[in-house]
């Protein structure tokens, strides 16, 4: 997948724009394009890092995956037998630089949850 945006650094309603638009693959930076929090999306990019800690206390563990337009916070749930989407077989095989997709829901400016629809997943891509 190719995205191109012309983005100014002295711009950072655009780049916070920009940062939606890589959530549903736009390759537009304009807000009327971005999806909206509630909205699916799928986005590819580039594993930064794999936080599982925070299931420790029944949050949401986070990959941070890093795309054309910014970086998305990918949250994965503790809970998967409250998810429609499959868990993931073992997260601990992510590692930086590893290509992936996700599918998700729209939670936040550069955040996207994989549970509420049985198509949403992490998988790295070969």
């Amino acid at each position: 997948m190719i995205q191109r945006l012309c983005i100014s650094p002295f711009s950072p309603l655009l780049a916070a724009a920009a940062a939606l638009a890589a959530l549903s693959g736009c390759a537009t930076a304009s807000a009327d394009s971005a999806p909206s929090v509630g909205q699916e999306a799928t986005i590819e990019g580039n594993v930064v890092s794999v936080n599982t800690d925070p299931w420790a206390y029944d949050g949401n563990a986070v990959v941070m995956v890093s795309t054309a337009a910014g970086n998305v916070r990918v949250q994965l749930p503790a809970r998967w037998n409250l998810c429609k989407a499959q868990p993931l077989d073992d997260i601990q095989s992510f590692e930086p630089n590893d290509r992936v997709q996700a599918v998700g829901t729209v939670t936040g400016p550069g955040e996207l949850v994989v549970c509420g629809q049985p198509e949403h997943r992490l998988r790295e891509m070969e």
